[in-house]
């Protein structure tokens, strides 16, 4: 009922809308339309009223509410089912419980602040509260346990792709799925699973972009080498546009891995990627390995070749390039 009467007043966007036109196109109640007009009003819409005119939406609030996303989104099952918090201690965790669950492929967590996100080898994912974009995407594909990386690498080369649409950021891509812009680093992609066996019984791809917070807000151990869309385009950025180009773009690109395999995936990731023929430092749990980046196999792992001249093959890892950029 309150999104219903919300699309309308949208419909309507800065004009009057009278309660007894409301209450006839939905068959409800003046009490009805006046309790969710007062929910809307709580949730941060700017809605006027006024005797014998009726209702005017004045602003719409910078949250990412299941509404605002769903509106207008180009996809047919990412994103589709929105869940909102305004804060949780991590989306990605919300989103295994929801999963475990049997909540619908394509689910949306989505919070306003994390009191404990995560990034790639447990490091904590720092965020500015109602700036950034933190969401986890609840997925169940058929595929092996080896395939589950290629799921970040796809995912991170349509954040590329909706960062230059709606902002026309060019970002590349760090191996494995890490996108910087000018050496800093705007966007992490953490992929967590479930299986069983040899068989996955559900994926959560949590994503974080730095959109319009500003380095005051960031810890100062890490203010060097982070950036945000708002650093690099001089403005805000609409974050409800952002996650709805991510979902647009990743959607397209999940569908053709299914349908094609890894191999168009990988030429889309080799051409954003900045992680290739340099000298770089794999550090992983068994130790750090220092040596000449010859590329990425079509499985999308790491080729290091090292000082003896073996190549070694990483499935994982965090790489510090010799050179950024």
């Amino acid at each position: 009922m309150k999104d219903k009467i919300l699309n309308i007043l949208k419909a309507n966007r800065s004009e009057w809308t009278s309660g007894a036109d409301i209450c006839r196109r939905l068959a409800v109640s003046r009490t009805a339309i006046w309790k969710n007009i007062k929910n809307l009003k709580q949730a941060g819409y700017n809605i006027e009223t006024q005797h014998r005119l009726g209702y005017r939406l004045v602003e719409i609030p910078d949250f990412l509410y299941p509404a605002e996303i769903t509106a207008g989104l180009a996809t047919k099952c990412l994103g589709q089912q929105v869940i909102h918090y305004h804060q949780e201690n991590s989306t990605n965790e919300a989103a295994k419980k929801l999963a475990r669950q049997g909540a619908e492929q394509g689910t949306v967590v989505v919070a306003e602040q994390q009191s404990s996100g995560k990034g790639r080898m447990g490091r904590h994912w720092h965020s500015a509260a109602g700036a950034d974009v933190l969401f986890s995407i609840i997925l169940y594909p058929e595929i092996s346990l080896a395939e589950i990386p290629q799921i970040s690498m796809l995912a991170v080369v349509a954040i590329a792709k909706a960062v230059e649409k709606v902002c026309a950021v060019q970002a590349g891509i760090k191996w494995p799925n890490d996108l910087l812009v000018n050496g800093q680093k705007l966007c992490g992609v953490l992929v967590e699973m479930a299986a069983e066996a040899d068989r996955v019984r559900y994926v959560v791809l949590g994503i974080g972009i730095n959109v319009n917070s500003l380095p005051l807000q960031w810890p100062e151990e890490i203010r060097s080498k982070t950036t945000s869309l708002r650093a690099e385009c001089g403005q805000e950025v609409s974050r409800v546009k952002l996650i709805q180009a991510v979902l647009e773009a990743l959607e397209l690109l999940y569908d053709q891995w299914h349908q094609q395999g890894f191999a168009p995936i990988s030429k889309l990731w080799r051409t954003w990627c900045v992680s290739q023929h340099c000298p770089a430092t794999v550090k992983t749990i068994q130790g750090n390995y220092t040596g000449w980046i010859e590329g990425v196999s079509d499985s999308g792992a790491l080729l290091l070749r090292m000082d003896d001249g073996r190549v070694k093959t990483f499935l994982s890892g965090d790489v510090s390039l010799a050179v950024d950029g």
